[in-house]
């Protein structure tokens, strides 16, 4: 195993990017560079998930080095079964995604691919953060790259998308800052306790913070979040950002930064204020169902296809948070494993979307039709990726959904059928916005003569998708491989919310205590 292998794979896309634009003036050396230094950081990665020990919930991998002695602030990064798929995951896609940029990306390539680099570096940080003072450091690293991504390469409104999603994750940003620095001084406060942003240390302190202040945490925590995931009705930066963004950034909005959201709401809310979330687990799963409906009925009326999946963004994501806050076993394993199911589906679905973009530069639905006789590779490959996403068995969206529905029905944190009753609706609805939009770009007659030149897809272009077609097909027909990663964990989570339910205290701990 390598040695300080979190922190490899954490801060090498930024260093081998500030190496790399010393080749900035060739483009195609830069480009290639950076390729091969994200492929080798996914192949790095793995031995993540085979090192990992399935059988202890316990943080592995740990690295802990004094950052701010004085404010006892420390480097503490480690991974749990939570954050390893979410790990695997942005290293796979970033690669992807640098890859599908290759032809589409035509001015200031090097700066693209750098800010590309560092993004990966905020997305891991995020992940692997033990201490809250360096999440949230790294939570504000992202915001920077994806800002000038969406606002140098976006389309015709990037400013004005780029600017919105500044300020609501910056508003969202400021409020988690706040509930940092307070829970820190709360520590310090106990008896024999010191000033510390160590997550493992507050973790043993949160969850018995008297309610009326643990329910005021928890809603600057939760508002963060929700911000980024984004639920209903903090959710409008979402659809102007994917819209403006270039295919990169919108693989990587969807495919990663979403899910940056949810990974905070069970890291944050649910693991540090327990009985928090049992209060708030009605409303939010509420707010869940209410996003997974409302996403799935605005999809039916777009007319742009990517606008489209953006807004069913809104909904799959509706199901994740609905699965959180059923605090069961199985609906939480459901939210984990749709965060990665709709990194992967969504993913592929905007690169698609690129791709028919690069050739016929619009993405209206009524300037298409009848592509199943022209491009009858990608019309497959569509095929796949829109029922993956619709939740057909067989393929990895069914997995999520089925155990997000039946854990929050069985969920007694919620205690009513109705909540799955309603978000059923949207599994139906889904299959309404993604079939007709399939059927209306892929099949029938030739519309226009544009259409009847396109050329399908290239091998490289294939060669993107292969991966991802690889885990919908692995997630669907064999989830274990993954769920069995993540059960632990999720299981402990889980007794904690339990054991408040049940009435068993749970009285503060020293934070310097191991």
């Amino acid at each position: 195993m390598i040695p300080h292998l979190l922190s490899v794979l954490i801060f090498a896309p930024t260093i081998a990017g500030v190496l790399l634009l010393l080749l900035r003036k060739n483009e195609t050396a830069f480009k290639g560079g950076a390729i091969a230094v994200t492929v080798a950081i996914f192949a790095l990665s793995l031995p993540l998930y085979f090192g990992y020990d399935a059988a202890d919930a316990r943080m592995q991998f740990n690295e802990h080095i004094a950052w701010i002695p004085s404010l006892n602030i420390g480097y503490h990064v480690g991974i749990d079964g939570l954050s390893l798929l979410l790990v695997l995951l942005t290293t796979l896609l970033t690669p992807i995604v640098l890859i599908s940029s290759w032809n589409s990306i035509t001015k200031q390539v090097p700066m693209f691919v750098f800010l590309m680099l560092l993004l990966e570096t905020g997305m891991l940080g995020v992940f692997c953060s033990l201490d809250t003072f360096l999440f949230y450091v790294f939570w504000e690293v992202i915001l920077i790259p994806m800002y000038f991504i969406i606002g140098i390469w976006g389309g015709k409104n990037r400013i004005y998308a780029a600017v919105k999603f500044f300020i609501f994750t910056m508003v969202g940003s400021l409020l988690m800052l706040i509930a940092i620095i307070w829970l820190s001084w709360y520590a310090s406060t106990l008896p024999g306790g010191i000033f510390t942003t160590d997550f493992i240390a507050l973790s043993r302190i949160a969850p018995a913070i008297p309610m009326q202040a643990q329910m005021w945490l928890f809603a600057a925590f939760a508002l963060s979040f929700l911000i980024k995931v984004p639920a209903f009705p903090l959710h409008t930066w979402l659809p102007d950002a994917h819209v403006e963004a270039p295919t990169g950034g919108s693989v990587i909005l969807a495919g990663v930064l979403l899910k940056l959201g949810t990974y905070g709401l069970i890291r944050f809310n649910v693991q540090l204020f327990p009985a928090a979330a049992l209060q708030a687990a009605g409303f939010l799963a509420a707010i869940g169902v209410i996003g997974i409906i409302y996403g799935a009925l605005v999809s039916m009326v777009q007319k742009d296809v990517k606008k489209l999946v953006a807004y069913s963004s809104v909904s799959h994501m509706g199901f994740v948070l609905l699965g959180i806050f059923g605090l069961t076993v199985q609906g939480m394993q459901g939210g984990v494993i749709q965060m990665i199911n709709h990194g992967l589906s969504t993913g592929a679905l905007f690169l698609m979307v690129g791709m028919i973009y690069d050739r016929r530069h619009t993405r209206l639905i009524e300037d298409f039709g009848g592509l199943a006789k022209i491009i009858p590779v990608f019309s497959t490959l569509f095929l796949i990726v829109t029922l993956s996403s619709i939740g057909l068995p067989g393929l990895n969206g069914f997995v999520g959904e089925f155990l997000i529905l039946l854990g929050s029905f069985n969920s007694a944190a919620l205690g009513s059928h109705w909540y799955v009753v309603f978000a059923a609706t949207g599994v139906v609805f889904a299959a309404v916005y993604m079939l007709w939009m399939f059927q209306r770009v892929i099949f029938g007659t030739v519309r226009h003569e544009e259409n009847a030149t396109l050329k399908d897809l290239s091998v490289r272009e294939i060669g993107l998708l292969v991966p991802i077609l690889l885990f919908i097909f692995w997630i669907g027909i064999y989830p274990s491989t993954f769920l069995s990663k993540t059960e632990p964990t999720v299981r402990r989570i889980v007794q904690t919310v339990e054991a408040v339910q049940q009435g068993r205290s749970l009285t503060p701990a020293n934070p310097a205590g191991k």
